[in-house]
């Protein structure tokens, strides 16, 4: 059977280009109006994405003079994207480091039941100190421990969607018995960050649980990896760098005895699409000359640690950064950018015109036919299951994807026409149903 190309939506207010606030075309209250996001998930809808994506943190993100600020919270948002679609994945980004296995657990059973089975769980392990100290913490947790905890909230979550069987209710109503008692298994669980007793008070979903997204690139990332997660949202900058991410990661799968193809690979793409190459150039600079520098300074010289004043716009990054190991926030993507920067001698200012379509995500101006050719090569050449798609502007780029890029992956046998009888998010992505580990039956196949 031919592969499949995966396609998510990654959605973000106006658009992943921090000055697309700043068009004409832009709403710049677009990041808490449903209707814009009902919108933007139809139009990936009528593109057969099989899902899209919502990033989240708990803190306030950048500040509000840049770009809108703030955001709906992703499972409320979601769960009204559920009944305005019928097909489309929905995944939402929720923290194992400030939040609780039993609550979160019953959150996505929720979606993934009201939705027909199309949740998915980005995971996320949240750095930065402005979060930590809205729960109470001085400092952020290390990297290590950050990851020893989102492992054992996995552990203890799968627990809880596995705490009923699938077929717990029995509904007979003339003996007058709802549920079989026997097929309840409270976890029981004490462990170093958790301890959680009773079963979860959701029955067990269509999905068995949802499908679990990973976005760590770092060493602990992968590690992590290998042993969850079902779709891996990465940022490459390179064919050979993904290619490399790809290999290993499938390698790393493999060696903790689970399949290798049931961990997608998403690099992240920035399309902004023209007619021409020159007409999808002058949308980049129009972009790009919508920038507040200011505001690009500030960001890099705190991922680089660096204090306020560091950084010469019209120079290079400075030597003697901090090497990779001495970050306890987000370790791959420090590493990107400044090899980024490194490898192709960029000022400060052109980083910033850079990272300002994608932060370290690939960003690509040119043709329908040239951004197809773009993810059929990384596709073909082993650097990619799919690609998180992550337009500059929206809902103008996603209509663009969809009206122009779309009709040419679909006629060269890549992606899909039309939805089939797969239902669940999981089925879209081809990845087995798990079984309840508390049942030995095997795992029913897609």
């Amino acid at each position: 059977m031919p592969r499949e190309l995966h396609l998510n939506a990654f959605l973000m207010n106006t658009g992943h280009h921090e000055a697309s606030w700043r068009l004409p075309e832009s709403d710049p209250y677009a990041h808490v109006d449903l209707a814009h996001y009902v919108r933007l998930a139809r139009t990936a809808e009528r593109g057969t994405f099989d899902s899209l994506f919502l990033a989240d943190g708990p803190q306030l993100w950048n500040t509000v003079a840049q770009r809108p600020a703030g955001a709906l919270e992703p499972l409320t948002l979601l769960t009204a994207l559920a009944t305005a679609t019928e097909h489309i994945g929905l995944i939402a980004t929720a923290s194992t480091s400030y939040n609780s296995p039993y609550n979160l657990a019953r959150a996505f059973a929720s979606l993934d039941i009201i939705s027909g089975g199309r949740a998915g769980w980005n995971i996320v392990t949240t750095a930065g100190v402005e979060a930590a100290r809205n729960f109470g913490l001085d400092a952020e947790p290390a990297h290590a421990e950050r990851y020893a905890r989102a492992a054992e909230f996995l552990d203890v979550a799968r627990l809880l969607w596995d705490s009923w069987e699938d077929d717990t209710v029995v509904a007979d109503k003339a003996a007058g018995v709802w549920g079989d008692d026997a097929k309840i298994h409270p976890p029981r669980h004490k462990g170093t960050y958790f301890s959680v007793e009773g079963a979860l008070n959701v029955p067990r979903t269509p999905q068995g649980h949802p499908l679990l997204v990973q976005a760590g690139s770092s060493e602990n990332g992968r590690r992590f990896a290998a042993r969850y997660a079902e779709a891996v949202f990465t940022a490459q900058q390179t064919l050979a760098g993904a290619q490399d991410f790809y290999t290993d990661l499938k390698a790393r799968t493999a060696a903790a005895g689970r399949d290798p193809e049931h961990v997608k690979v998403l690099p992240g793409i920035v399309p902004v699409i023209g007619s021409t190459e020159a007409e999808a150039r002058r949308q980049e600079q129009v972009l790009e000359d919508h920038i507040v520098h200011e505001h690009g300074v500030r960001r890099l010289e705190e991922l680089l640690r660096l204090a306020p004043g560091s950084l010469d716009l019209d120079a290079e990054l400075p030597d003697g950064l901090p090497p990779e190991d001495a970050i306890e926030g987000a370790k791959s993507r420090y590493t990107l950018i400044v090899e980024l920067a490194r490898r192709e001698r960029l000022t400060v200012r052109r980083l910033i015109g850079r990272l300002g379509g994608g932060r370290g995500h690939l960003t690509f101006a040119g043709t329908p036919e040239q951004v197809a050719d773009t993810i059929e090569q990384w596709f073909s050449l082993g650097a990619a299951d799919g690609f998180n798609i992550m337009p500059a502007v929206l809902p103008s780029g996603l209509d663009a994807f969809v009206d122009h890029v779309v009709p040419i992956l679909r006629a060269r046998g890549l992606l899909r026409t039309e939805y089939g009888p797969r239902r669940t998010l999981r089925q879209r992505y081809g990845l087995p149903r798990p079984a309840n580990q508390h049942v030995t039956a095997a795992p029913a196949l897609v």
